[in-house]
């Protein structure tokens, strides 16, 4: 079984691959709802091949405790993430049994993107996810913002003032900063704000999706024209991630996401979950997360894409009938 080093340095599509069917027999053996599930699909670990691994739906997170508590050696005690939800929905629940291969997968994935967070100033403009708990972002961005080591790094909730102030005193300073924020908090302040222009070499907006009752939901691209105008930027980037993941995806514009090397996306036919379905077409987002090694790391969700020859691919909203999801989902152009 690989361990974190391993998982965290793949450099090539064959030793992907043989991780992912290493990973398969493990949480085979050790994680009982993917087991019997890979059963009913008559898939085990005697017939198994890259492209016959089994998705687990991703509603599986509401009702049981996706655990793959086997051999390797664990450290801490688990936390559990949830998914934000509203009136009369389940939450997803994420039993994260060692926190610190969380925090290696998205340390990982932000120095692979975006280099050190030491070299930025991080503000954190994220509303309803501060005012719960549980919330796996929340958690990440706490990490990075110490990371950062800057003093004026830090979370806003809603002190807009406080935020422009700081995005000011920034600018003027020639400070990098990011500014990571759910997507109506974004929107209102940039409502009420406005920084000037031609602000893309110091600062980088990064939405992460998230309307869900506070504003009419939009397109992306009518988001991020917003505020790209509001912000001064040529490009909005984007995190597209979620409670029963430990890894993530980024955009640096337009939209496209790209994934660390331990993370896969196969899209598949929106009629046939087994079927893959044609590179350029959309289907239903099925996501390889190697760093989910104690719960599982191949899962089904309920969001639409389109994948790309590079491994890229976009976010075409949610499948009919799906609960909407907090995290980086808004209604397709």
């Amino acid at each position: 079984m690989a361990e974190e080093s391993e998982i965290f340095g793949i450099s090539s599509k064959a030793e992907f691959e043989i991780r992912c069917l290493e990973t398969f027999c493990y949480q085979y053996e050790y994680c009982p709802q993917y087991r019997a599930y890979s059963e009913v699909l008559g898939i085990s670990p005697e017939n198994v091949t890259f492209d016959l691994i089994p998705f687990l739906p991703i509603r599986f997170f509401k009702q049981y405790e996706i655990i793959s508590k086997g051999y390797r050696k664990i450290s801490g005690d688990p936390v559990v993430f949830s998914s934000s939800s509203t009136t009369g929905m389940v939450p997803s629940k994420h039993v994260v049994l060692d926190i610190s291969l969380y925090e290696a997968a998205f340390t990982n994935a932000f120095r692979h993107f975006y280099g050190d967070a030491k070299d930025y100033v991080i503000l954190a403009l994220l509303p309803a996810y501060l005012e719960r708990k549980g919330s796996s972002l929340v958690y990440m961005a706490d990490r990075l913002i110490r990371d950062s080591g800057s003093p004026e790094s830090g979370f806003f909730l809603y002190d807009h003032d406080r935020l422009h102030s700081v995005l000011s005193a920034m600018k003027s300073q020639g400070r990098k900063v990011i500014l990571l924020g759910v997507s109506f908090a974004l929107l209102d302040f940039a409502a009420a704000y406005y920084i000037g222009e031609n602000n893309d070499s110091w600062l980088t907006v990064m939405e992460t999706g998230g309307m869900k009752g506070r504003k009419e939901e939009i397109s992306r691209t009518s988001l991020h024209d917003t505020l790209s105008a509001a912000f001064g930027l040529r490009k909005i980037h984007s995190e597209y991630g979620m409670c029963e993941l430990l890894s993530q995806a980024y955009s640096d514009g337009d939209g496209i996401f790209r994934t660390p090397a331990w993370m896969r996306i196969v899209v598949k036919d929106m009629y046939d979950p087994f079927r893959n379905a044609p590179i350029g077409t959309k289907g239903v987002l099925n996501i390889i997360d190697l760093a989910n090694i104690n719960s599982c790391s191949f899962i089904e969700t309920e969001d639409m894409g389109i994948s790309y020859p590079d491994g890229s691919f976009t976010i075409e909203g949610r499948l009919p009938k799906a609960e909407r999801r907090g995290c980086n989902i808004l209604i397709e152009d």
